[in-house]
């Protein structure tokens, strides 16, 4: 059986009671390249698609969500800074979606036992109902559920 390392999933099934960000869009460092001179390290680029690699903590809405699972980072590949939605009213975070969701399973051996964990990658963020029609599938298969 081949199953890729990434696989992808709409946004429904990850977020189904949607997305809020709740922190600023940043580039993530790359720790497995040298210190630059000035003591930074340079940003992460995806060996896949050769884009920088950004990140965003976004907020779960869904009600059932762990405590310990409510905020996770989304990370995006983009050539330039996502630049968030706007804000639609007054609202303490901003909703958003995500396209071109892969999710990428890993072992989190940081706790008292080691368990799956899951790295979430983008292509893209947009506000709520702006997303393309094929990011979007994954969101009414999981409605009817």
């Amino acid at each position: 059986m081949a199953v890729s390392r990434r696989m992808e999933i709409g946004f429904g099934s990850v977020f189904p009671a949607g997305a809020y960000l709740v922190g600023e869009v940043e580039p993530v460092q790359d720790y497995n390249a040298d210190q630059r001179p000035d003591g930074t390290r340079p940003q992460q680029v995806d060996p896949d698609t050769g884009e920088l690699i950004w990140t965003v903590p976004v907020l779960d809405a869904d009600p059932e969500a762990r405590k310990n699972e409510k905020t996770i980072n989304v990370k995006i590949m983009a050539r330039q800074q996502p630049v968030p939605p706007a804000n639609p009213g007054d609202l303490p975070f901003v909703p958003v979606e995500f396209e071109g969701l892969t999710l990428t399973p890993w072992i989190d051996d940081n706790g008292v036992r080691p368990k799956l964990a899951w790295s979430v990658r983008a292509k893209a963020m947009t506000a709520p109902g702006k997303a393309s029609k094929t990011s979007t599938a994954g969101r009414s298969e999981s409605a009817a559920a």
